[in-house]
């Protein structure tokens, strides 16, 4: 894509497939001169709205990666070309998916150290956590609510009726099938809450049985594979919103949503799996025996060591994966083998994010797409 200033002042855009002009009131909305925004947050001062519609540009030139232009309404600002055509080329700092399946080996790994979330380290393990769904940290320090201050470090946390944080070991009369020693088939955390929180911090601070290995599913790779091998099954997944519910002796939590999630593109957004919490609706008895065959061979897909990743968490693990891509669950183990204990809790996307677009502007880094 390039920028390029037409005699008449117009500003034009050459991308492989499209040609077009730039609205000056597109470019004049980005000026931010010191009246127009406020140079500790980045806001507007003013009311684009209101701007005149037929401002123009009155002169342009481009030289050494920038952009002078001066309006009709006696604005002049600078612009860097570069940074123009990733927001016309709708660029985001977010990795490309890579989806991958249970012979996945490269698991995205890295030494803890308390510094790390103003180190350029950092923005590296967030390009990968967007790319695979999940990175582990491993050394962290073993304190038992450690997990918040870690949390609190790349954003904010996201308490639930659990609390802010939650302990993941057996115990006796459990309000959840989490709080017990029984094996977790690959599921979703939460997907009776508005909204279903978007990542799931655990992390591990005793493990001295031989069982209780935690399992990872990418539900978009399953997703995807689907779809390739079925696309009508697929389909009724997509078009299926399913009732989950979450009960207890205090709480009585219900959201509906599709097991495959898309979005305007029709690409996958999310995905929600829990056969703990999940109630089909009442469809035509036609279209529930598909809905239920579809389940059944989405069901089968997690299960299935195709696709399931499996390990032990270590004592100073933490393993950060997004909630809305991967299931997680885990085996079986004899509490009388010694102590399984984990912390958990959650943060939502625009921490991660957030975190991300900040590190990027802290150490002058461009986007890699």
């Amino acid at each position: 894509m390039k920028i390029q200033v037409l005699k008449n002042s117009k500003i034009l855009v050459n991308s492989a497939n499209k040609k077009f002009e730039i609205h000056p009131l597109w470019l004049r909305e980005r000026a931010k001169t010191e009246n127009l925004v406020d140079k500790n947050n980045d806001q507007r001062l003013y009311d684009p709205s209101q701007l005149n519609k037929n401002l123009k540009i009155k002169k342009a030139s481009m030289y050494n990666g920038s952009l002078d232009i001066e309006f009709t309404d006696g604005v002049k600002f600078k612009y860097e070309v570069e940074d123009l055509i990733y927001e016309l080329d709708k660029k985001e700092p977010l990795q490309k998916l890579i989806l991958w399946n249970g012979k996945f080996k490269k698991r995205p790994i890295v030494t803890f150290k308390e510094n790390i979330f103003e180190e350029k380290l950092m923005y590296d393990v967030l390009q990968d956590f967007y790319k695979y769904g999940f990175v582990i940290f491993k050394n962290v320090p073993t304190e038992d609510n450690y997990v918040l201050k870690f949390a609190n470090s790349m954003g904010t946390v996201r308490p639930t009726n659990f609390g802010e944080s939650f302990s993941v070991k057996s115990i006796p009369k459990p309000n959840d099938l989490a709080y017990t020693s029984f094996a977790l088939t690959p599921h979703t955390d939460n997907p009776y809450r508005k909204p279903v929180p978007c990542i799931q911090l655990l992390h591990c601070l005793e493990n001295e049985v031989n069982g209780g290995l935690s399992t990872l599913v990418d539900g978009f790779a399953v997703a995807t594979y689907l779809k390739k091998k079925n696309k009508d099954l697929f389909k009724i997944l997509t078009q299926t919103k399913v009732r989950f519910r979450f009960v207890d002796t205090s709480t009585i939590l219900e959201n509906w949503g599709e097991l495959i999630e898309l979005d305007e593109n029709k690409n996958i957004k999310q995905v929600r799996y829990s056969t703990r919490l999940d109630y089909v609706p009442a469809l035509e008895k036609n279209k529930l025996e598909k809905f239920y065959k579809a389940r059944k061979l989405l069901s089968n897909l997690y299960a299935s060591p195709k696709f399931e990743m499996r390990f032990k968490l270590e004592k100073g693990d933490l393993i950060m994966m997004d909630n809305h891509r991967l299931l997680h669950g885990r085996t079986s183990y004899d509490v009388n083998e010694g102590k399984r204990y984990l912390k958990g809790c959650y943060i939502d996307h625009d921490s991660t994010e957030g975190k991300l677009r900040y590190l990027e502007r802290k150490f002058g880094l461009k986007w890699k797409k």
